[in-house]
């Protein structure tokens, strides 16, 4: 407890010579210590069964979260470097990229002509290191997926939930496993929407309030992993397209993307609860 309070930082504020002038600064009154009181209170827990617990996961999970983060990491770096590259050449009144652009050798060459012919010379410097190190990312974020699927093959969990569940891939599946199976960790679906932070937060004050908003609590891999799930059933191919079709229709893509990606996370919970820590196991 005592490391805990430290970790705070609660204790005495010293205030700053330069500021006090005359005025003497008179320090806080420190709390009372309450170990012996704290200690008593989860001796009396442990005795009665009811200590809360933390659920640790297995080296290789941990790993596999790693890699899912570094997976993540360079998407989004690589992605910025792409939005560079779209100011620069809308800056300087270049001819917009199509899309996709950047993910062929042609569309790549007919940027490096752009920016010779209508980009200044800083301009084309700015495009030209953005290409090198969109290319560098692109040649890590390779070798880290091949990682990720060999890993998504040798486990259990991964495997079922990429069998069973429509959009779901061998990466969101790894990400699904990793974060959310393990047996009774969530009590209900419902719980298991809250912590990747998909559900809906809504603060008012007496009947005035702006409008619900993700809570973005859970680990952003998870929920940029189910989201891009819940996308798929953009497709007319897609069992679930037509409630897909009817909240696209009523409010935005964002929106049915959103829905679709909480009713995989609700299906993937009940998988996982059935498979316990078996998920967790080498296939």
């Amino acid at each position: 407890m005592a490391v805990c309070r430290r970790g705070t930082g609660r204790g005495r504020r010293h205030g700053a010579p330069g500021r006090a002038g005359r005025h003497r600064v008179r320090p806080r009154p420190q709390a009372a210590r309450q170990d012996k009181t704290d200690s008593r209170h989860l001796r009396q827990l442990l005795a009665e069964g009811r200590l809360p617990e933390c659920w640790i996961p297995p080296a290789h999970v941990l790993e596999c979260r790693a890699l899912l983060e570094l997976y993540n990491d360079l998407r989004r770096e690589r992605t910025a470097w792409a939005q560079r590259i779209h100011a620069v050449l809308f800056h300087q009144g270049a001819p917009a990229l199509g899309a996709g652009t950047l993910r062929t050798g042609q569309g790549v060459a007919a940027l490096r002509a752009a920016a010779a012919a209508h980009l200044s010379r800083p301009g084309s410097c700015r495009v030209a290191t953005a290409l090198e190190v969109i290319e560098a990312l692109e040649a890590r974020m390779h070798v880290v997926r091949h990682q990720l699927l060999d890993a998504a093959r040798h486990l259990a969990g991964a495997k079922v939930l990429a069998a069973r569940l429509y959009g779901v891939g061998p990466v969101t599946a790894l990400a699904m496993t990793c974060w959310l199976a393990g047996k009774d960790r969530f009590s209900s679906s419902r719980q298991a929407v809250r912590f990747a932070g998909l559900d809906i937060t809504v603060r008012s004050s007496d009947r005035k309030g702006p409008p619900g908003r993700l809570s973005r609590q859970g680990p952003p891999v998870l929920r940029w992993a189910v989201y891009e799930a819940g996308k798929t059933h953009a497709r007319s191919s897609a069992p679930d397209h037509r409630y897909y079709a009817a909240v696209k229709d009523r409010k935005n893509s964002k929106r049915a993307a959103l829905s679709e990606a909480r009713k995989i996370l609700r299906q993937a919970h009940h998988i996982l609860a059935e498979l316990g820590d078996d998920a967790l196991a080498a296939a």
